[in-house]
């Protein structure tokens, strides 16, 4: 008996749904490979591989279900049934809610123009289900009756990183003192004490991370021990106990982990509960599955609408020459929309910016990059649009406009977290304040410039700052490879013409660079000013823009700790 037409492209879809996984599984299990083998450039190149996946994937297989429907591609009745089918297909999947937004990805491919459709697409199934069974394959446990010394020496001798430790006794020590310090010294262990660690482990750039828990106290205390691999073999470099470096370590600003996610649901469940304020979709994010991270990043933004009241706006701050951005006061995002013409001299075509913001994604953010989501067709009330905000995207983005009778759908935008504008917060925090800001920026720059990336428009209003005043740049259109800069020493003018010359008399190509000029302007306040020119030095010699370069020519990846390098147990160990 031959399958209906509707089955067929459910099995279809199912298919490339498992080669994605099977594919996406394989990449991940490299990295521990890459790791022992200090492969840093492996590591890199298999992480952007990764991250190709998933559309490299997509593309051929909408292409080949819409031939398979041919004039059926748009028809709501077949696609329903094909929905139901698939449905049945992944209903007993260990990755069954990536499995639904794969199926998502497909028909916004295949049927052309379609928005979000709770009928058609895995809108509101949540399945919200993420739970970790107490005795999961997925963790190890260890019983407190074996004592703090034999515990993490048991965790140090469960964990295999490919290479011999460099001094695994000082590494116990260091363990040791550090539980003993933070925890024991406010709790007393009791019988029910137990620690808990995933068994896969997380790794990123020339870093591995184990992830674990102690019930301790009537509650569970979070932990996480980076393990770094140097030229003399694999050590523990520091233990972390702070729910606020826990939490930046899995920022939205930082890359995603490379690790093993058998049942992603319980890995999610199980880095909820050490990092409990982190939102669901940040963690399929931190994990790889950032395309789930976006559907459930759209759930909740669905049921934001249905308990809020509040009308969208253009955002605060100074309108930018390529994005027009606007907001919802009571939710922590903004929305930007590529423009429809940019004013002088902004002279760069829509698809150049799209591809400066797919460069980020697919680069290391090392802290300093807020993540994106990238939305077509995405619904709005539109009782729920000020005026101004509808006059404003008029004016800027008409083409990417489309309204019907309750919605605006706008076919083109992305989604960011939302921050405070660098600028914005200089108008009125305090000197001390601003100090320890102008200091980061600073040093935001230099960390990027370490990952090979030139922001290109540095000024403030291009930063914003995080809940924790962190210094993260936003603004992608200007953004390039640092080693495609030349940074110069500026000229000096030796005769009266050269000194009054209206315009320079030197040459000056696109990609030159002179970072004694940023004196002049990156900092306005006069009582932050000399303190940020003071911090900062580096950034105005071009001697040390051009070190890095170096470093990055010569296949150097260059290690950011996304947490202080006082903190580590060896800060002098080079890795």
């Amino acid at each position: 008996m031959d399958k209906t037409i509707d089955f067929q492209v459910a099995e279809k879809i199912l298919d490339g749904f498992k080669t994605y996984i099977y594919s996406f599984n394989a990449y991940t299990r490299l990295t521990p490979k890459y790791f022992s083998e200090r492969n840093w450039k492996a590591i890199q190149l298999n992480h952007k591989q990764r991250l190709r996946l998933y559309k490299d994937l997509l593309f051929p297989l909408a292409k080949s279900c819409k031939e398979l429907l041919s004039e059926k591609s748009t028809d709501r009745v077949l696609w329903k049934k094909i929905k139901e089918n698939y449905a049945s297909l992944i209903s007993d999947l260990a990755e069954l809610e990536i499995a639904e937004t794969f199926f998502n990805s497909v028909i916004r491919k295949t049927f052309e123009g379609i928005a979000i459709d709770e009928e058609l697409m895995f809108v509101m199934e949540g399945h919200e289900f993420c739970s970790i069974r107490e005795n999961s394959d997925l963790i190890r446990t260890y019983p407190t009756g074996l004592g703090l010394d034999k515990i993490i020496r048991q965790i140090l001798d469960d964990y295999d990183f490919g290479a011999p430790f460099m001094d695994k006794e000082k590494d116990i020590e260091f363990l040791i003192e550090g539980v003993r310090k933070v925890i024991l010294t406010r709790y007393s262990v009791a019988s029910e004490t137990r620690t808990q660690i995933l068994k896969s482990v997380f790794y990123r750039n020339k870093a591995a991370y184990l992830i674990g828990r102690t019930f301790l106290g009537h509650k569970w205390m979070p932990f996480i021990i980076p393990v770094m691999h140097g030229k003399e073999g694999v050590f523990v470099d520091t233990l972390i106990f702070d729910p606020n470096l826990m939490s930046h370590m899995f920022s939205f600003t930082r890359s995603y982990f490379m690790v093993e996610a058998e049942v992603p649901s319980e890995v999610v469940a199980f880095l909820s509960s050490v990092i409990p304020h982190k939102k669901i979709h940040e963690l399929y994010n931190a994990i790889g599955f950032n395309k789930h991270g976006k559907t459930l990043f759209y759930r909740d933004f669905l049921h934001h609408l249905e308990k809020s009241k509040d009308q969208f706006v253009v955002a605060p701050g100074i309108k930018g020459m390529v994005m027009t951005v606007f907001t919802l006061p009571s939710l922590n995002i903004v929305f930007k929309l590529i423009k429809d013409h940019f004013e002088p001299p902004k002279n760069m075509t829509r698809q150049e910016v799209r591809e400066k913001y797919k460069l980020v994604s697919l680069h290391d953010r090392v802290g300093r990059m807020a993540d994106t989501h990238e939305f077509e067709h995405f619904k709005i009330p539109k009782e729920r649009v000020s005026p101004e905000l509808i006059q404003e995207l008029r004016n800027t983005t008409n083409s990417l406009l489309k309204f019907t009778d309750t919605h605006l759908i706008l076919k083109h935008l992305y989604t960011e977290r939302k921050m405070e504008p660098l600028n914005l917060y200089l108008g009125h925090c305090s000197t001390e304040e601003g100090k320890k800001v102008v200091e980061d920026y600073g040093r935001a720059i230099l960390q990027l410039a370490q990952a090979n990336i030139f922001p290109g428009d540095m000024m403030t209003k291009n930063f914003g700052l995080t809940r924790q005043k962190r210094v993260i740049f936003y603004d992608y259109d200007e953004i390039e490879f640092l080693t495609d800069m030349n940074f110069r020493i500026k000229p000096k003018a030796e005769t009266y013409e050269q000194i009054y010359a209206s315009e320079p008399w030197y040459s000056i190509a696109k990609n030159d660079v002179f970072p004694e000029d940023f004196k002049r302007w990156m900092i306005g306040r006069s009582d932050l000013k000399e303190h940020f020119l003071s911090y900062n030095e580096n950034l105005f010699s071009p001697e040390y823009w051009q070190e890095v370069q170096r470093r990055i020519q010569d296949g150097e990846l260059i290690h950011a700790f996304p947490y202080p390098e006082e903190i580590r147990f060896r800060p002098d160990q080079n890795i």
